[in-house]
């Protein structure tokens, strides 16, 4: 038996986390950039509190926390929708705004 699926994505979801109190600057810039769009919707997207943890290694130069220590960092866990085409742009902006943020 042979199967055949023929799959067209034109939509993905883009999740980032971000600190808490940079979470509503980042949505607006990422829903202008043109993420966020379901149907005759804008500005559409989902946000849960988390706590983020990373560990810098040896060769970082970390603005938040210590080199070689597991860090927990609470923060906001931002999802939208976005078509195919914007998503270079989106995530271009996104770090952008990291840079910015930590």
């Amino acid at each position: 038996m042979v199967i055949k699926v023929n799959i067209n994505i034109n939509k993905v979801k883009i999740v980032v986390m971000v600190p808490r109190s940079n979470a509503d600057s980042l949505r607006e810039i990422i829903c202008n950039t043109g993420a966020g769009v379901i149907g005759n919707y804008t500005d559409c997207s989902v946000s849960t509190k988390v706590i983020g943890t990373f560990k810098p290694n040896s060769k970082a130069n970390p603005t938040i926390g210590r080199k070689e220590k597991l860090e927990k960092v609470k923060e906001i866990k931002l999802e939208v929708i976005c078509i195919v085409e914007k998503v270079k742009e989106v995530i271009h902006m996104r770090h952008q705004e990291l840079i910015s943020y930590h």
